[in-house]
């Protein structure tokens, strides 16, 4: 099993059938963080709770993970590439476990998108554990060569 750094295939369709809105105020997305028995690649359609994490110390991990927020949309028509930027890193306080990847998807159901809809994997490239501390995602800062999703 692994998990594989990728683009949702059925997200590159669904983008284009206008299933997922990444402007400010449009639909809500999640992260959520997989141990390394996940298998999640370029595959993956659906949000799902196996081989997500779970929290040994009580309430710092909920199934499904974590809101993203404030996201934004930046491209025009003088730029070959688009990008979303999430203003806030997504963060875990006084959490217990280990995570080896995440996948970020939509939860909202609007445009014929599901609740479960996937848009990418998110690769750690080894395990990375908190033991009651703070677990945070950092994404890169937003550009054209450095956001987390941008299509060009």
């Amino acid at each position: 099993m692994a998990i594989t750094q990728a683009v949702c295939n059925t997200f590159k369709k669904e983008l284009l059938e206008g299933k997922h809105d990444f402007a400010n105020g449009g639909h809500t997305f999640k992260i959520a963080l997989f141990t390394s028995s996940a298998t999640l690649n370029a595959q993956t359609a659906n949000y799902s709770t196996s081989n997500e994490i779970t929290n040994s110390s009580g309430s710092a991990y909920s199934a499904g993970g974590e809101t993203l927020q404030n996201q934004s949309v930046t491209g025009s028509n003088t730029a070959s590439t688009a990008f979303v930027d999430f203003t806030t890193n997504p963060q875990w306080t006084s959490a217990s476990f280990t995570a080896n990847g995440a996948m970020i998807y939509n939860t909202t159901t609007d445009g014929g998108s599901g609740t479960t809809n996937s848009v990418c994997i998110l690769a750690f490239g080894s395990d990375f554990t908190a033991t009651n501390g703070t677990f945070t995602i950092e994404f890169p800062a937003p550009g054209t060569s450095t956001a987390i999703l941008r299509l060009s």
